[in-house]
């Protein structure tokens, strides 16, 4: 379905909503049996109408040898998004920043009153570059054909695989390979993305210009609380601090020297603490529960029980439970009642039950009433339909991108990456990627080429309209090159 629309600012474009075919050449007995379909991915297309080759040169002699590239080649950048999960559709992404149209939803404490609306997006990135959000199988309308074992899909190599060919095959098919090309991704589709785009230049000789990373995971130890990795305990401390600094327990320090404290004591004595495990002394750790206390408002006792390690889970009842709450993993600022008062963890996700509402009633609407895409098939926001998510080829190692990205800023020396940090964020703590990006095995001048931005918001820092403003700026000079 291809329909014409116009931005608030006046810009022309083409929206291009539906599915692509992917197929594979299949080879039995030594025999090519020719391409046979395998999945339909759902895609939404925003094109400007006016993009043209930006060279000054009129003559074709010239404009065939001027670096803007040959005669008739569109040279706008174009920007492949999608969310991660896994499981998680491209929605969050689509309709709460990239969009020219997104969810009227607000934010903490000023929640738009169910069934939000969708408005302009004064601000969208289609204004630099054309967009193209991607779902992939079983999320949004994505699917395996019928037939297909939709379990090959699941994983991370089949998932990586199938994401690189609809770009190569949207980029071949709408004759992008000389625009500038981006990535961006969110939560897992920043793992997702650095592994696409590694994907892209090995397998078919294509160079992404740049991954722009929301709320970032690359090395899921730095997540992974499991019973012989203390490597995560500390690197949530600051975000433990930020949300207890948010929720009003330190009213009276300013969050920046909070992050800063927390930040010291989570390279300091808590690693060292960890690191000693019983051979810690009775005052030394008398004095690590102390200092642990005092950042997080968490009870001594609390600290003491779990042995100087919890989970982010056991934080989110723990901090509030003496009124009655818990905050939220995606978004630490939202609170909500938990499901049994007595909880000492759960799933249950106060700030992901504010956002869903808005946001699938946003794209339900819109892709049918706005973009006239009519199809009855669930669109699937956040589903378990992927699970069990294969990891396959990392066994008995941590899932771990960070090889893949050191490889591409090495070898695409224009490759730049923009990593987007939410302070509130318990479900990818900005210390924590922090950490991953200061053991990257790359030259400085490779370092030079990676941009930090940090918002006081969460996992979806764009549900603030500041920081999304903010945000789309930053965007737009990274998709521009400015």
């Amino acid at each position: 379905m291809t329909k014409s629309h116009s931005t608030a600012s006046g810009l022309r474009y083409t929206s291009t909503t539906g599915r692509m075919v992917l197929r594979q050449e299949e080879d039995p007995a030594g025999k090519t049996s020719g391409f046979t379909p395998k999945a339909e991915i759902f895609l939404i297309a925003y094109t400007a109408d006016s993009a043209e080759d930006p060279s000054p040169a009129t003559d074709t002699k010239a404009r065939a040898t001027t670096p803007a590239g040959p005669v008739g080649a569109n040279r706008r950048p174009v920007v492949f998004a999608f969310n991660g999960g896994p499981g998680s559709a491209s929605l969050w992404l689509h309709m709460g920043l990239l969009g020219p149209r997104i969810v009227d939803s607000g934010d903490v404490g000023n929640m738009v009153p169910s069934p939000s609306g969708v408005v302009d997006n004064p601000e969208s990135l289609l204004e630099h570059a054309d967009v193209v959000m991607i779902d992939p199988v079983n999320t949004g309308f994505s699917r395996v054909v019928t037939g297909a074992t939709t379990d090959e899909s699941h994983s991370f190599t089949a998932d990586r695989d199938l994401v690189a060919e609809v770009i190569r095959l949207w980029v071949t098919r709408n004759q992008r390979w000389l625009s500038p090309k981006y990535l961006i991704g969110e939560s897992y589709g920043t793992m997702r993305a650095v592994a696409v785009a590694r994907r892209l230049q090995v397998a078919h000789g294509m160079n992404v210009n740049g991954l722009g990373l929301i709320s970032t995971v690359l090395n899921m130890s730095t997540l992974d609380f499991a019973p012989d990795n203390d490597t995560p305990y500390p690197l949530h401390l600051p975000t433990y601090a930020a949300i207890t600094h948010y929720h009003g327990r330190h009213a009276n320090r300013p969050l920046p020297e909070m992050l800063r404290d927390a930040e010291g004591q989570a390279s300091g004595h808590y690693v060292m603490a960890l690191h000693l495990g019983s051979r810690l002394s009775k005052r030394r750790l008398d004095s690590a529960v102390k200092h642990l206390a005092e950042p997080t408002t968490l009870s001594e006792s609390f600290i003491r029980r779990t042995n100087l390690r919890w989970d982010y889970m056991e934080f989110d009842t723990e901090l509030l439970r003496d009124e009655g709450l818990m905050v939220g993993r995606i978004d630490g600022r939202f609170t909500g009642v938990p499901p049994r008062l007595q909880e000492s963890r759960t799933w249950h996700d106060p700030s992901r039950r504010a956002i869903t509402g808005p946001c699938a009633a946003a794209i339900n609407h819109y892709v049918r009433a706005e973009l006239g895409y009519a199809w009855d098939l669930r669109y699937e926001v956040l589903t378990p339909r992927v699970q069990p998510w294969s990891y396959d080829g990392f066994e008995g190692t941590p899932v771990d991108v960070t090889g893949d990205l050191e490889r591409l800023l090495i070898e695409i020396p224009e490759l730049r990456v923009h990593v987007d940090h939410g302070y509130h964020d318990g479900a990818t703590p900005h210390y924590a990627a922090e950490y991953v990006w200061a053991h990257l095995l790359v030259p400085a001048a490779a370092r030079e080429r990676i941009t930090h931005h940090y918002y006081e918001a969460g996992h979806m820092m764009y549900l603030d309209p500041a920081v999304r403003t903010a945000q789309l700026a930053a965007l737009a000079t990274f998709v521009t090159g400015q």
